[in-house]
């Protein structure tokens, strides 16, 4: 009998996760609680915005929370998951994403989307500076040098298709870490597969190009800059451009590229 009670309690013990991130969770929980009483002051001072002061303050009835409309994706650049979920939760690094994407497909949700991530850095999109203030971070466990596993594809997916109907994110908005940031960062590398997030609508792509002329005066650098790229180094976005839609790391420019380009260039237009 007083065996079966040990074995009984092992198995209990056998069946329970301890979570290591027990006490950082606790400081997660600290600070959005800290953000929601800074969100809450109404309001923040009386009559500064006005002279004479306004005899009672007015609180507008319309309004919700801003909500991300870019997808930026990354990968982690390290060797496991949890090496990457311990980089996210040490103070000292000032990195974070909202979510990290296993090899295996597991998710780790690790800030509300409508929390601002760091994740994307000093980087640019267009006329966008600050992206990691409208945009949600997706970090996927790959050290930049191998494919990417099936599973966590399929997971990643899943995931854009949740935050593409819930956000009414635009498809040409679901982008990498190298295009925003085309001198300091390749990732997702080459290896990634933007053909079939586009074909899922997570990205735009370009047609066949077989049969397409480049009309004379056509200006590769305008095009780069009108699809989002940072052109002030026209080299780094020209590579970022040939990794992301051909998963070409080579830095020659020719009339293959040219077609691409202008193949998508239409579309951003």
């Amino acid at each position: 009998m007083k065996h079966s009670f040990y074995i009984l309690l092992l198995t209990l013990f056998a069946g329970c996760t301890v979570n290591p991130y027990k006490a950082t969770n606790k400081d997660y929980k600290k600070q959005a609680k800290q953000y929601a009483r800074t969100i809450g002051q109404t309001p923040l001072a009386t009559g500064v915005d006005s002279v004479p002061a306004p005899p009672y303050w007015v609180g507008t009835t319309n309004f919700n929370l801003r909500k991300p409309n870019f997808v930026i994706i990354h990968h982690t650049a390290q060797n496991s998951c949890p090496q990457t979920l311990q980089t996210f939760t040490t103070p000292r690094t000032q990195v974070s994403a909202h979510y990290v994407i296993c090899r295996d497909g597991t998710v780790h949700h690790m800030l509300n989307d409508y929390l601002r991530a760091w994740q994307a850095g000093v980087s640019r999109w267009g006329n966008v500076t600050d992206v990691n203030s409208i945009s949600i971070g997706i970090e996927l466990d790959n050290d930049g040098f191998e494919p990417f596993a099936d599973a966590q594809i399929a997971s990643l997916l899943h995931l854009l298709a949740k935050l593409k109907t819930g956000y009414g994110i635009p498809a040409a908005n679901f982008i990498g870490h190298g295009d925003i940031a085309p001198t300091r960062k390749n990732d997702p590398s080459h290896w990634f597969p933007w053909k079939q997030l586009a074909d899922s609508g997570f990205g735009l792509w370009y047609a066949d190009t077989t049969g397409i002329s480049v009309p004379d005066g056509f200006s590769s650098l305008t095009a780069l800059r009108i699809i989002g790229y940072d052109v002030r180094d026209s080299s780094a976005a020209a590579q970022a451009f040939k990794r992301h839609f051909e998963q070409d790391t080579t830095r020659c420019w020719g009339l293959t590229d040219e077609k691409i380009l202008f193949n998508l260039y239409r579309k951003y237009q």
